[in-house]
C-alpha cells in the first residue's frame, strides 16, 4: 500500500478512472483523434493541468481557451438549464463557454487541485458533448517561482498575465519586483473589476499564486501571506474557499470578502475604506 502510494505521488498527475480521471489509454487516443483532425483544434482548459500535459495539447491546437473565464456574449445565465442558479459563478461560466464555444475538445483539472463541482461539471459535459474530454489531477509540487505575483505592475494586469499561463507559453518584458504594501488572496475574481481597486505594489497570494507556480494542489503555498501586510482575502461565493479565506482573514487580521458575479457597491467600498485605513501602517 505504501508503495502503491509513493509511485502514485511520484508522478506529476494522478490518473485514476474510479476517481473520474482520464486512463492513459483515454488520454492518447483523444491526442490521437485531435491530431487526426487536422486544420481547426480549438483547446478547452479549466483550472491547472499538468504542464507537461498543456504542452503536448498546444502542439496539436490551433487554439486554446481558459473557458474558467468570462467570454464576450456569454454569461453565467446561460447555463441554468444544467445547473443551479444558486451555484459558483465560475463553474457556471465553465459550463456555459463548454455549451457556447463550439470547443473540439477539452482538458479538464477536476481534483484537489481544483474542487469537487469540476468534477460534477466534468461528468455531466461527457454525457453531452461529443467531444474528448480528458480530466486530470495536477498533483505536481515542484514551484516554479512567482515573479509575477510579486511585481509591480497593476495588479490586473498581473492576474491575467497568470491566467494567460495555460492558455500558451507567454513572452512578455522582464518584470520588475516591488516590496507589498497591500495582498490580495485568492483565485482569479469572475469580475476583474475588483483587482482595480488595489494599487500596483499589491502582492498576489492564495490559489493565484499556485497558478503560477503550477502547483494547483499546493495547500502550504495557497495559506501563505507575507506577515504585517494588509490582505484582502477574496472568494467567489458558493465555493468552498470561503472557509479558507475567513479563517485566514481572521489570522491575519485581514479583510475577508465574498463576491458572486459582479462586485456590488457595497462589496467595493468595503474594499476602499480597507486600503485607505491601512495606507502606510504595514511592515
Amino acid at each position: 500500500m505504501c508503495e502503491t502510494f509513493l509511485q502514485t505521488t511520484a508522478r506529476p498527475w494522478v490518473i485514476n478512472p474510479t476517481a473520474n480521471y482520464s486512463s492513459p489509454e483515454e488520454i492518447e487516443a483523444a491526442f490521437h483523434a485531435i491530431a487526426g483532425k487536422g486544420g481547426r483544434a480549438v483547446l478547452g482548459i479549466i483550472g491547472v493541468p499538468p504542464r507537461e500535459l498543456l504542452e503536448r495539447a498546444w502542439a496539436v491546437s490551433s487554439e486554446t481557451l481558459d473557458i474558467d473565464m468570462p467570454m464576450p456574449g456569454i454569461t453565467p445565465v446561460d447555463s441554468e438549464r444544467y445547473l443551479p442558479k444558486v451555484f459558483c459563478a465560475t463553474l457556471r461560466t465553465v459550463m456555459a463557454n463548454a455549451l457556447r464555444l463550439n470547443l473540439d475538445w477539452m482538458i479538464l483539472a477536476t481534483g484537489v487541485d481544483k474542487c469537487d463541482g469540476a468534477r460534477f461539471i466534468a461528468l455531466a459535459l461527457r454525457e453531452m458533448l461529443g467531444i474528448p474530454i480528458i480530466t486530470v489531477e495536477n498533483l505536481n509540487f515542484q514551484r516554479r517561482g512567482n515573479p509575477i505575483c510579486q511585481s509591480a505592475l497593476p495588479l490586473l494586469r498581473k492576474m491575467e498575465l497568470i491566467i494567460c499561463r495555460v492558455v500558451g507559453e507567454q513572452s512578455y518584458l522582464e518584470i520588475r519586483p516591488c516590496l507589498p504594501e497591500y495582498g490580495f488572496w485568492g483565485v482569479p475574481p469572475h469580475d476583474f473589476g475588483v483587482l482595480e481597486l488595489f494599487p500596483s505594489t499589491t502582492h498576489v497570494y492564495g490559489w493565484s499564486r499556485c497558478f503560477e507556480n503550477d502547483v494547483p494542489a499546493d495547500l502550504a503555498l495557497e495559506m501563505h501571506v507575507d506577515a504585517g501586510i494588509p490582505t484582502v482575502f477574496f472568494a467567489q461565493s458558493f465555493c468552498q474557499k470561503n472557509a479558507l479565506a475567513q479563517y485566514l482573514a481572521r489570522k491575519h487580521n485581514g479583510l475577508y470578502v465574498e463576491v458572486d458575479t459582479a462586485l456590488t457597491k457595497s462589496t467595493r467600498a468595503k474594499i476602499e475604506a480597507f486600503l485607505a485605513l491601512n495606507r502606510g501602517r504595514h511592515g
